[in-house]
């Protein structure tokens, strides 16, 4: 069953989009919303993550999944000068995580991980 993944936060949808699908392939569907539409479709279950990004990696990336769907449901996967190990980012989602953030130039570090963790 492929995971479906909502593409939120404010900067750098449709690069996200790309790669997300080129990292999952036919095991990812992917749609870009705003926001608050793609936190609502993880909290109605129209989606299974969220995936946002920002320059910060966690104001506009996660505010409105934040709001929606739990502090404990999100985290900021980088933030300026610091990105999580890969390690860390596959505990985050073995631990539950939903929702999450990161700075939009650390998108091709990230999305790799992230989308291998997600598939698991």
């Amino acid at each position: 069953m492929s995971k479906r993944v909502a593409v939120g936060g404010q900067m750098d949808k449709q690069q996200i989009e790309k790669l997300i699908k080129q990292y999952g392939g036919d095991n990812v569907e992917v749609c870009i919303k705003s926001d608050i539409e793609a936190a609502v479709a993880v909290k109605t279950n129209a989606a299974d993550y969220y995936i946002g990004a920002c320059a910060t990696g966690a104001g506009a990336a996660l505010a409105m999944a934040i709001g929606l769907l739990g502090a404990e449901n999100c985290i900021s996967l980088s933030i300026p000068g610091k990105i999580l190990a890969d390690n860390e980012i596959t505990q985050a989602v073995t631990a539950g995580k939903k929702a999450f953030g990161f700075v939009n130039t650390d998108a091709e570090r990230i999305i790799p991980v992230l989308i291998k963790a997600l598939l698991k």
